[in-house]
């Protein structure tokens, strides 16, 4: 095996990474996976420490021995990566590792929205706990939000929902609000028998706060019965994501020529009917020609597809590559 020639590609999210090390002819040599990309949480030194683990045992995979030797190219999509002097604080440890001297440090979601284009060309929106949206075009052009929230002008994903559903069950209940069936089938959810228990039980803890996500599959299922409240919730996340989608298009230039847009995370990827049938009523209106995908291959593949894109891999690499991940 020629180690000058391997490649490194790793898809790092908030819940787990994979590393995969390659040939520049597209074959997975090795690859290994581990726990998330949190350098909020643990600091970006200890971040990355636990990043080089998940690496040392995909090079072990791939058949080599104690810590891997610089490779050909290093490409890392990596969660919380969302500003250019994230990527930048990023890039600069990994470089300090000596994994190698070409690297690429880019946002997780550019990984999806390459592992469901054919060529690095188009538009993802990602629909999680969060939502996000990315752009590229061949030339090397991007698009891309700071996705950090409401002080970015975030809105919805599976947290932001369950917390919308929450609000309006609340006044639903007490009176303030219009009525909803979300009233009883998000306490209901938890087994108890009002909001007023559910918001007790969660300002007290006796629920943790990682099980508020379990509350955005009950917003849709009240939607899909026809509740009003939790329609229009679902119709403006559908609003969010055309929205997020025609301003990429337009900022690379592709909005009027046909070009991908790519949804993945749970939320969308979930294929519920009111999201999906609105997305795609409202984006034939915004962005006419734009053509939407649903990606269902794993985000390492996109970053192996970014990695041989930027180290200028062979022709047939990339069909290689995506020959070698499930879809």
């Amino acid at each position: 095996m020629g180690v000058n020639g391997t490649l490194l590609a790793v898809d790092a999210g908030n819940s787990k990474t994979d590393a995969a090390v390659l040939a520049p002819d597209g074959t997975v040599l090795g690859s290994a996976r581990g726990g998330g990309f949190q350098p909020p949480v643990v600091g970006v030194a200890e971040a990355v420490d636990r990043l080089a683990e998940i690496v040392g045992r995909a090079w072990e995979a791939a058949g080599g021995a104690g810590l891997p030797p610089a490779f050909a190219h290093v490409t890392a999509c990596l969660a919380n990566a969302d500003l250019p002097v994230e990527e930048l604080e990023l890039e600069q440890e990994l470089l300090g590792r000596g994994w190698s001297r070409s690297l690429r440090v880019h946002n997780d979601t550019f990984a999806i929205l390459r592992a469901g284009i054919d060529e690095p060309r188009g538009v993802a929106v990602v629909c999680g706990a969060g939502v996000n949206c990315v752009g590229m075009t061949p030339d090397g052009r991007t698009a891309r939000f700071p996705a950090i929230g409401k002080i970015s002008g975030d809105w919805g994903g599976g947290g932001g929902l369950s917390e919308e559903a929450l609000w309006f069950a609340a006044r639903a209940e007490d009176g303030r609000g219009e009525p909803t069936e979300l009233a009883r089938a998000l306490p209901a959810h938890f087994g108890l028998e009002s909001m007023y228990g559910l918001i007790e039980a969660l300002h007290l803890e006796r629920i943790p706060q990682a099980r508020r996500h379990e509350l955005a599959p009950v917003l849709f299922r009240v939607a899909a019965a026809g509740d009003p409240v939790a329609l229009g919730l679902v119709h403006r996340m559908a609003e969010e994501v055309v929205a997020l989608s025609a301003v990429a298009l337009r900022r690379l230039g592709l909005l009027d020529e046909e070009a991908p847009v790519v949804l993945g995370g749970s939320v969308l990827a979930a294929r519920h009917p009111q999201l999906e049938e609105r997305i795609r009523e409202l984006l034939a209106a915004r962005a006419p020609k734009a053509v939407v995908r649903f990606v269902t291959a794993p985000p390492v593949l996109g970053a192996g597809l970014l990695a041989l894109d930027e180290w200028g891999a062979e022709p047939g690499s990339a069909e290689r590559l995506r020959g070698q991940y499930p879809h």
